[in-house]
């Protein structure tokens, strides 16, 4: 039987309680050559919009990613990573929480990532990464966009997080510009959107420099790694970029042959490199987990050369092809993780389980998980334990994978005018390892697999949602 608890308070006292009598964590079993007194730091790094095909590793011609590249060549490279859900709110709450968003309310049919004028957040109930690894004596960060609730009740820091240090929505909100579409999305100026730069609880910019963003957010970084060096530490460093607008520093503007694009792309890449080369020289990297993933796929359907490639995936943000919900993704840990190329399948919600598997911290055991354990991938004794992915669009199951094959029940384009749900009787059927592109429906040659997978569909169960659009601050707030 569940122990349901009361309040997320009520599950962090108890699971604190662990504190005392499981001094050893639960990695030790899949990594003997861990210290049994050290607890492993870990460190998110999540994009904002990045397509699966944007860096080099994963096959861009011009886009140029030394650190990321060389990230996966010491670590895992995954190709079958997918996202919670292709929009931002959502997925971050996904992430966080290690549950479908339908499982919390973080997503909706009509109004599908939260504004500035939305009332609502991240619910009180809802037990994130960062709670879980308080208990363990953990110093947590969250540095970059939030997108879980601006109300101070929703912040990062009432959900977990010691430290807080970005913007608390999409930096294309708080448009003050009255300025067509066009003309300040290619042209973009700071002042267009006035979004603020919150520390803690606290607006200390607006509107924030978005050129110099990026960097900021790694110096919050390694500011942090330094001050929290003989601690445990969890980082959740979630970049506003390559969110449009798109801006780069001016050591990167006009530099990549991709364009502005590739520039706010390969500044994050040097970024990154910051990030490690301060492991390295602190002597933390043998004991950090870094973790390289995006939110959703790119939205080049809507703005052309500022969004980014899926690669050879089809669609991009916002719809539940390929190209919306699989994303790259990169898991580096030297000494520990075996190297290669990963074609098995995992989700960005697997990391919250298999974070509290590595740190012998308590997983919720009142609600429904939908993360599992990565680490017989992560350490080579088996195969992924995630066979399933359930593609959401707002609050409707708009596709499923199983194995090899994916069916579409519904299909959307991501954004645009006019566009129309199309329902799909039967459902389309792709193999995605013969045809990842998804251009080759099979469905009628294979009535049995659309059977198997209605079936798995009909013993999978959600609560109702909790629409995260039924609630709006007046606009003059």
């Amino acid at each position: 039987m569940q122990k349901v608890f009361s309040s997320r308070r009520d599950f962090l006292r108890t699971a604190g309680l662990g504190i005392a009598y499981t001094m050893v964590p639960q990695f030790l079993t899949c990594s003997k050559s861990i210290r049994k007194e050290k607890l492993p730091n870990i460190i998110i790094i999540f994009c904002d919009d990045l397509g699966y095909g944007d860096l080099g590793i994963y096959g861009h011609p011009t886009i140029k990613t030394p650190n990321l590249d060389r990230m996966a060549l010491e670590g895992q490279k995954w190709t079958n990573f997918y996202v919670a859900a292709s929009v931002c709110t959502p997925s971050r709450a996904g992430i966080l929480t290690g549950r479908l968003p339908i499982r919390s309310g973080m997503c909706s049919s009509k109004r599908r990532v939260l504004f500035p004028d939305s009332a609502g957040g991240l619910p009180e109930s809802e037990i994130t990464l960062a709670e879980v690894l308080k208990t363990k004596g953990y110093k947590t960060a969250c540095i970059g966009k939030w997108h879980l609730g601006h109300l101070p009740r929703y912040l990062p820091t009432k959900n977990g997080f010691d430290y807080y240090f970005g913007i608390p929505y999409s930096n294309d909100m708080d448009d003050v510009s009255k300025l067509p579409w066009k003309q300040k999305f290619w042209n973009p100026k700071t002042e267009y959107w006035n979004v603020p730069l919150m520390q803690n609880e606290k607006v200390i910019e607006r509107p924030a420099e978005q050129t110099s963003l990026t960097k900021r957010y790694t110096d919050e970084t390694i500011k942090f790694i330094k001050n929290n060096k003989n601690n445990p530490f969890f980082i959740y460093l979630a970049h506003t970029m390559p969110h449009v607008p798109l801006f780069a520093s001016k050591n990167f503007q006009n530099r990549s042959l991709r364009g502005l694009y590739g520039d706010v792309v390969e500044e994050i890449d040097w970024n990154v490199g910051r990030i490690l080369r301060t492991l390295n020289d602190l002597k933390l990297s043998s004991n950090t987990l870094v973790i390289f993933t995006s939110d959703n796929g790119p939205w080049w359907l809507t703005y052309k050369e500022l969004g980014g490639s899926a690669g050879l995936l089809r669609g991009g943000k916002g719809s539940t092809w390929e190209g919306g919900m699989r994303e790259p993704a990169i898991f580096w840990w030297p000494g520990h993780i075996k190297k290669g190329t990963i074609t098995d399948i995992g989700s960005t919600m697997d990391i919250f389980t298999t974070i509290c598997k590595l740190t012998g911290a308590k997983i919720p055991d009142d609600r429904i998980i939908d993360g599992v354990d990565l680490r017989p991938v992560l350490f080579g004794t088996g195969p992924s334990p995630r066979k399933t992915i359930f593609y959401y669009r707002g609050t409707k199951l708009y596709a499923v994978r199983k194995g090899s094959y994916k069916a579409h029940f519904f299909t959307e384009p991501g954004y645009g005018k006019n566009r129309k749900v199309k329902k799909h009787n039967p459902p389309l059927l792709f193999n995605l390892e013969q045809d990842p592109s998804e251009r080759f429906d099979i469905s009628k040659e294979h009535p049995e697999i659309i059977a198997d997978i209605l079936e798995t569909c009909l013993l999978y169960t959600s609560p109702s949602p909790r629409d995260l659009s039924t609630s709006r601050m007046p606009s003059s707030a």
